[in-house]
This record gives C-alpha cells, structure tokens and sequence, in this order.
C-alpha cells in the first residue's frame, strides 16, 4: 500500500494551494461578511484550473484524474475558503457525477460537457421541509404528461441555488409506492417554465455560498430528461451521495487543516509569562492531538477517494470518513478558537470562520447521526 500521491496528484495539490492562498484568502473574510457569492473567483476560475470536470474523461469535457485528486483540491480550497470548497463539491458530487454514472449518452453529451468544462454550474435537490435525514419521504411529485412530467413540490437548502444552471432533482412518480420506493430522479434547468426560487437561506457559516429554496409550480419536464430508471431515482441519491461524503469530508480536512495552521502560528507567536505559548505543554499536547486527528481523517477520506477509483465498495468508507472528518473539523476549529483565546473570538482571525464553517460538515449530505446509521446498517447486514 502506497502512501505517497503520485507526481500527478503532487502537482494537483500544490497548483491549487498556490492558487487558493493567492487568489481565494485574500478575499475570503469580506466574501463571508457580506454572504457574497463570487462566482468569476469562485467558480469560472476553477474551471481554467480544470477542476469542475477533474474526475471525468476528456470526452466528456474532463480532466481525467482520479477522485483522490478531487479530494485533495477541494481540500487546499477548504484550507482557506469553505465556501468555494463546497461550491466545487456539490456542483461535481452531486449533480455532474450522477449525470456521469445514470446518465444516457444523449444526456452526457448535452449535461455533463457543459458542467465539466464549468461553462454551466450544477446542484442537487433531495431535502425537502419534511424530508431531510428520512429522504424517502419526498412529497414533490412528477406526474406523467404528454411526453414530459409535471413536477410539483419544492426543495431547500440547495447548495448552488440560484447559481447553478443545472439540477438534479428527486421528485415522487408513484404516489402508491411507500417511502423510497416510486421516487425518480431528473435533470431539470433554469429557465423551464414553472421553476423558480424562493428564500436565500441566512447562515451561521459558509456564507459567501449561496442557499436556496427551489420551486416547481406544474414544471414540464421533458421525457428524456428522467435520470436513470423510473422509480430508482432513490438509488440514484444514495449513491450520489456515497461520493457526495468524500467531498465534504475533504472540505472538513481542510478546515481542520487550517485552523490548526493558524493556531500552531499564533501559538509560537504569542507570548506569556516570557515565553510563546507553545512552549507551555498544555498547548503542545493540543496541537498534537489536532494534528493526528487531522492525519488519521485525511487517510479516511484518500482511502474513500482510492476505492471510489478503483471501482471498489465505497458506501461504509465513505461515511466513515465523513464522520471522522467533520467531528474533527468542529473539534479542532474550536479548540484553535480556544489557543487564539479573544483573537480567536475576533473576526481579526480566520479560526472563527472556521469554527462557523465546520459545523455544517456535521449537518449536510447526511448528518453524522446517518453516518453512524449506515456504518452500523454496513456492520451487521
């Protein structure tokens, strides 16, 4: 087993760490303090980098590498900005990817290109105000029409929302059929008559991505935009989202990574009693222990990203690593907080940005109450 990343996957991560402190720090607290979303930074300028098509084939539009080169760039992204980090996972995990795995030629041709090349940006629809963990409880429906479907319901907090060009939706096509059986999945577009958007969500962390409620008042829905089977659109989610916990996991390791950057700096800065506080062994210790549990949730999600590579079972590696990661991204953003002390408090600093953007890696693509449900469900099937 190697633990070394390729020359390849080396230059990945450096290019975008060169590019993300560069480019993406500098303006990352004014972004998070006005809840603005900068899509020529933080997104057409992913594209020039390659990364909005990274994990596909050229012939789609793609780069072509792997999903631990994935996983590394929306790591170094997080490392300075969470919010672009996400920005960039959504629109691949979770609407380009399933394109690419359940989509017909037709819909690979004339979705996924246009997304890989990041000429248009993607987001994904599953939670609704009463179907978020227990995502077989969609309410919004499509019903056959014609040669389309009528889709009605709406869905919230949609990372990309109002942004993105293209969505991923699920939506019930069996109203007879309980929990997640009859659910379908379809790709629809802004601009469809009867899609709209309501509420911009206000948030306690990655405020410069945007949120938002969407709406289907009788949406007409081509036929041939129906992802996949009807009534295996819930497949559809759960393996979407399989890759979707690598992706923000990576964002986690790479909050992680920066708070603990940023503490191990100020720490042999800052000075008590004559001496840098990292020199007191009650600091020391703490940083350690971030550091190995940084480390120990960075191999999780590689091994995640290698068995999402290699064709290999990545549901309970995946979950895993995304509960690993995101409870040590709150552990240790909070425990930076607590080395800066009142400059951590601060918005002088970027840990509290950190401790605020963390919080989320425990909530979205399944809470870490669902991570530890599909591990156990994985350990005793």
């Amino acid at each position: 087993m190697k633990f070394e990343l390729s020359e390849e996957q080396s230059l990945i991560r450096d290019t975008v760490r060169e590019f993300a402190e560069a480019e993406i720090a500098p303006s990352a607290a004014q972004r998070d303090e006005e809840e603005r979303f900068d899509r020529s930074l933080m997104f057409d300028s992913l594209a020039e980098l390659g990364l909005t098509g990274i994990v596909f084939p050229e012939e789609y539009g793609g780069a072509g590498a792997d999903y631990l080169s994935y996983a590394i760039a929306v790591e170094e992204l997080s490392r300075v900005c969470a919010s672009t980090g996400v920005t960039l996972s959504a629109h691949l995990s979770l609407c380009a990817n399933p394109i690419y795995m359940f989509g017909t030629e037709s819909q690979k041709v004339k979705y996924l290109v246009p997304l890989a090349s990041g000429e248009k940006m993607g987001a994904f629809g599953l939670t609704e105000p009463a179907a978020g963990s227990d995502a077989g409880s969609t309410k919004t429906t499509a019903v056959k029409n014609g040669d389309g479907w009528l889709v009605n319901g709406s869905k919230i907090f949609i990372t990309n929302g109002g942004e993105a060009e293209t969505y991923v939706v699920l939506a019930r096509t069996d109203k007879e059929a309980k929990q997640q059986h009859g659910i379908s999945a379809f790709i629809i577009e802004t601009g469809m008559e009867g899609f709209s958007f309501g509420k911009k969500e206000i948030k306690l962390g990655i405020r410069s991505s945007p949120t938002m409620e969407i709406i289907f008042e009788n949406c007409l829905i081509p036929e041939e935009n129906m992802l996949g089977e009807e009534s295996e659109g819930f497949k559809v989610a759960m393996k979407t989202l399989d890759g979707g916990r690598i992706g923000i996991a990576s964002q986690a390791v790479g909050i992680a990574q920066g708070a603990l950057e940023q503490a191990v700096a100020y720490a042999k800065e800052r000075k008590q009693f004559d001496k840098p506080i990292a020199a007191f062994q009650g600091i020391s210790f703490q940083l350690a222990d971030m550091a190995t549990q940084i480390e120990a949730s960075r191999l999780m999600v590689y091994n995640a990203a290698y068995r999402a590579s290699a064709g290999l079972s990545y549901s309970q590696a995946s979950a895993m690593a995304k509960l690993m990661a995101s409870e040590t991204a709150m552990k240790v953003s909070t425990q930076a907080v607590q080395i800066l002390g009142g400059y951590g408090y601060s918005r002088e600093f970027p840990v509290e940005r950190m401790m605020r953007d963390a919080k989320i890696t425990e909530i979205y693509e399944g809470t870490s109450e669902i991570q530890r449900l599909v591990i156990g469900t994985a350990l005793t099937r």
